[in-house]
């Protein structure tokens, strides 16, 4: 990385996906700023934010001339333009077929249940609305599905790719601890390797720092 450059990283600060972002950017040990969007504001759909990323959404990273947006592919990119910066979150000693695998995996299976039930639980009561206690219910009975293949799985397995920490890892762990902090933690808690996985992954030192700036309101 250039000396003395900052990477810009677009978002809100509580958003599960700018946190995956920045749970990589830490993991490299790499130095950035949140440029805050606010989404209340539709400050995401004004031509100045639309001019990085023409769908309004966010993530979005700068580094230099560089723009990406979606939070996978900017993870891809952090981990492979700064390989040799901080942990290596694909490093060879993982499986490639099992990194790949358990990529997909978070970006099909286990993200479309675990985001709804977080936004229902979480977000949406921040925002002033009430849980869809249907909704809840639907993406609660597909996230306890989906935890219980990660439990057989990590039964054998310290981490998703097999015995080192990698990208596969580090793309969860938002939503994870988002999960914890909703009344359907137990999903991940009773699952003794699921829990033993987490408890692992989020002893990292540059996860407690992601964590921490986060800002959670204040618990009532």
């Amino acid at each position: 990385m250039a000396a003395g450059r900052k990477l810009k990283l677009y978002g809100m600060a509580l958003s599960a996906n700018v946190v995956r972002v920045a749970t990589a950017l830490n993991e490299k040990g790499l130095d950035f700023d949140i440029v805050p969007v606010d989404l209340r504001s539709a400050a995401h759909k004004q031509p100045d934010f639309l001019a990085l990323n023409p769908f309004g959404q966010i993530p979005v990273l700068q580094d230099g001339d560089e723009v990406l947006y979606e939070s996978r592919a900017i993870n891809r990119y952090i981990a492979t333009k700064y390989k040799a910066e901080g942990a290596d979150l694909l490093p060879a000693s993982a499986s490639p077929a099992k990194l790949e695998v358990w990529l997909e995996v978070e970006s099909h299976h286990f993200y479309p249940a675990i985001s709804e039930l977080v936004f229902q639980l979480l977000i949406k009561p921040l925002l002033g609305g009430a849980p869809d206690q249907a909704v809840v219910d639907k993406h609660a009975g597909a996230l306890a599905k989906v935890l219980d293949i990660y439990d057989a799985h990590l039964a054998g397995n310290r981490y998703l790719a097999g015995d080192h920490f990698t990208l596969a890892d580090a793309n969860h762990m938002s939503y994870l601890l988002y999960l914890t902090k909703t009344p359907m933690a137990e999903l991940l808690m009773s699952r003794p390797h699921v829990k033993a996985w987490w408890d692992d992954i989020s002893a990292r030192p540059a996860w407690k720092k992601t964590a921490a700036a986060i800002p959670f309101p204040p618990a009532a």
